[in-house]
């Protein structure tokens, strides 16, 4: 969470492409890559970019049962991240060895988080559950937990969550624009991480 002040998150549907958006995104200074596991292409893209990148830490996101950890773990990840948290998904990414960023949107499931000893977790959807003023009230009640806002959060507003003492880094998909990589602008998207690099945090 503290290698920069974004996460992107990643959708690929297309393995060739996989390989050349993580060398665009380390070039711009971005090394922890989260691709999602919305495609049937992903645990595919994950192998690649940790097999043909080594530069990157290739992680793999939407991961929602024990089955996705022990895959993303096999297919080389090296961290994951979840919509929600379960004791079983925590239990299958310690047992498979991947650090977990898990999300949550209310204080009972940060709570549960914390039992399994998790206090850096993903606030999704961050925007639609509240946005920085919810991470303001939680600051008091939940001292001790860092955030990842992740959902809704853009460039436009990336600044209002990483002002917060408890914020140490964003998700976002702006970094990987849709049309960019259709076009296969690597050029643009490298742009886009070293933007992002520059967001200043103010827990860092």
């Amino acid at each position: 969470m503290r290698d920069a002040p974004v996460i992107p998150v990643i959708v690929l549907t297309d393995v060739k492409q996989a390989v050349l958006l993580a060398r665009a995104l380390v070039a711009g200074g971005i090394r922890m890559l989260e691709v999602t596991l919305r495609t049937p292409q992903a645990l595919a893209c994950i192998e690649a970019i940790a097999r043909e990148v080594p530069e990157a830490v290739a992680g793999a996101g939407t991961v929602r049962s024990a089955a996705d950890a022990q895959a993303c773990a096999m297919a080389g990840a090296r961290f994951a991240v979840s919509p929600g948290y379960t004791h079983s998904v925590g239990q299958a990414c310690r047992d498979a060895g991947l650090p977990l960023l898990p999300g949550v949107a209310t204080g009972s499931e940060i709570m549960a988080a914390q039992e399994d000893g998790l206090t850096e977790l993903k606030f999704f959807p961050a925007m639609q559950a509240g946005g920085p003023a919810m991470l303001k009230a939680w600051s008091g009640p939940f001292g001790d937990v860092r955030f990842c806002p992740t959902g809704g959060v853009s460039a436009a507003n990336a600044m209002e969550f990483l002002a917060l003492s408890n914020v140490v880094c964003v998700g976002g998909s702006w970094l990987t624009p849709a049309e960019a990589l259709a076009r296969g602008d690597w050029a643009h998207i490298t742009a886009l991480a070293q933007q992002a690099c520059q967001l200043a945090r103010a827990n860092v």
